[in-house]
């Protein structure tokens, strides 16, 4: 059989589209919510939350490559990052900036927007896995009102992160048809959803992985899902073997396994239990466990393993959606739900199954959901814009982006850069010079890279003197032209600090520094010699 007849008989097996007429106002609920949430974090930013600065330079590479896969992105650490990454939304950046879509306004537009598309299968694995639209209505709502959720699929890392986590919605509702509805029509589009979130994003591979093997488990058991199943993953991993062939070629399989050994690895919630204790994503975990001894222990299963392996709660949050609802769903079908109802209705009785529309039950459901989007997008508006703004802080402002384009013009083409503060993200995007000190990208070259690293950054973004961001320096051998100091107010990894002047103080004090730039928000020293020449002669 040819390709293209080979084609011709996925797209003669795809099934028709799960949505009907019914589901207009059911999903249109979440949508206008998510939508809403979308405006106010677009709203409430003058620049994008967290920052995509390396995914942004990663996709300008790839441009600067003729569309062809480098081997290393540069300016982030001295030798820059292998390029090791799933790479399609690499090219999907790189086309919209060869488009002419700016970096900040990219990373400011598209994440929220995508992330809103992540709830039609959310909604989906709501209504099927439950047997009720008012579940997915409800499911797509606890989705799109979590800040944990929301916090890295729409502040700029969503850029590759949000439509990853669409693959995997969509990868898992179509596993939960292909196992537990025994559909072989859904085996293409499962085929299909794995493969473009395995050329997306490692983590949210793993995660659809975890999704198949437990639904499996749970749901079927048979030789026939077993192959269905392989013909997914199979199919999956032919796809991506020219990538990952790539990579091999370029970097051994060895920076693969470096870069599973940070960010917590593997058993997450293990590693999140002795590092922080217990965190608020315990609790869909406590309404999985109930669920274990129902008949939706599927789906207590399916949040209870994603739980123990992500270190990542947004994880657990996403897939604990699913099992909230299943319980109350649970608990509506016992009766529970009746009482409440019977109590609003005044002593009128309601049905106990929640898929009766009719009276008081549902009534108490609808009710609930309105309150859950009331109550849910006034938290998300002060998570975005209240004190602090701790869920969505941005790394740069207009000082920032002014000093980085001071260094872009005013500095040579080999001038080096150490920059305390969260901009430094965004500084190789805008200034085209290297940092020095960079833990993004560096879980590339493992954990001896990033380790040192991260804690360079941290340890020197806040430091008060200069013989303090000196010893960071050292501790990771970088000896820069320029030194970038915020000043005022500016953050690290995200979270707030002030910085009143004493570093910069200490930095005019020194007999190795000259000020080179200043603004309201930066102050930009210049490395020197003993004799007091600058140690790069060409600066202008």
């Amino acid at each position: 059989m040819t390709g293209s007849h080979l084609v011709e008989g996925l797209c003669e097996r795809l099934p028709a589209s799960p949505l009907g007429r019914g589901d207009a106002r059911w999903l249109g609920w979440p949508l206008a919510v998510g939508l809403a949430v979308a405006a106010l974090y677009v709203a409430t930013n003058d620049y994008p939350a967290y920052g995509s600065g390396l995914y942004t330079l990663t996709a300008d590479t790839v441009r600067a490559n003729g569309y062809a896969l480098p081997a290393t992105v540069p300016h982030y650490g001295p030798e820059g990052v292998p390029f090791a990454y799933p790479p399609l939304m690499f090219y999907v950046l790189a086309v919209l900036r060869d488009l002419g879509v700016g970096a900040f306004a990219m990373a400011l537009y598209l994440p929220p927007l995508v992330t809103v598309t992540a709830l039609v299968p959310a909604y989906l694995l709501g209504r099927d896995a439950i047997g009720d639209r008012r579940a997915g209505t409800a499911v797509a709502l606890l989705v799109v009102l979590n800040p944990q959720v929301l916090e890295w699929h729409v502040s700029a890392g969503g850029l590759v992160r949000a439509p990853a986590f669409v693959f995997a919605l969509w990868g898992s509702y179509a596993a939960l048809r292909i196992f537990r509805d025994s559909d072989p029509e859904w085996v293409p589009v499962g085929l299909l959803a794995v493969a473009l979130v395995a050329h997306t994003h490692p983590t949210y591979t793993i995660f659809t992985v975890a999704t198949y093997l437990v639904f499996w488990a749970g749901y079927d058991r048979s030789l026939i899902g077993l192959g269905r199943g392989a013909v997914v993953g199979l199919g999956a991993l032919a796809l991506a073997t020219p990538w990952l062939w790539t990579v091999v070629r370029y970097h051994g399989v060895s920076v693969f396994a470096g870069a599973a050994g940070t960010h917590g690895g593997l058993l997450g919630g293990v590693y999140r239990l002795r590092r922080w204790g217990l965190t608020w994503s315990v609790l869909p975990l406590v309404a999985a466990v109930g669920l274990l001894a129902t008949d939706r222990r599927v789906l207590g299963g399916w949040t209870v393993v994603v739980w123990l392996l992500f270190a990542q709660p947004r994880f657990t949050y996403a897939v604990g959606a699913v099992a909230v609802v299943a319980a109350v769903a649970e608990l509506a079908e016992r009766g529970y739900v009746d009482r409440v109802a019977a109590l609003v209705d005044r002593g009128r009785s309601a049905p106990g199954a929640l898929d009766r529309p009719d009276v008081g039950t549902a009534r108490v459901v609808v009710a609930a959901m309105v309150v859950l989007s009331v109550v849910g997008a006034s938290g998300v508006g002060y998570a975005f814009a209240g004190p602090g703004d701790g869920t969505t802080p941005e790394f740069v402002d207009g000082a920032d982006v002014a000093a980085m384009e001071w260094a872009a013009a005013e500095t040579p083409e080999n001038a080096t850069f150490v920059v305390w503060g969260d901009a430094a993200e965004w500084f190789p995007v805008v200034a085209d010079r290297p940092i020095l000190v960079s833990p993004w990208g560096a879980e590339w070259r493992g954990p001896d890279t990033y380790g040192p690293h991260l804690d360079a950054f941290t340890d020197g973004s806040v430091c008060e003197n200069a013989s303090c961001a000196e010893r960071a320096m050292a501790s990771v051998d970088a000896r820069p032209d320029y030194v970038y100091l915020p000043r005022g107010g500016y953050t690290v990894r995200g979270d707030h600090h002030w910085a009143d002047g004493s570093l910069v103080r200490s930095f005019e004090n020194h007999s190795r520094y000259e000020r080179a730039f200043e603004n309201d928000g930066v102050v930009i020293f210049r490395r020197t010699s003993a004799s007091g020449q600058s140690t790069n002669a060409s600066y202008r």
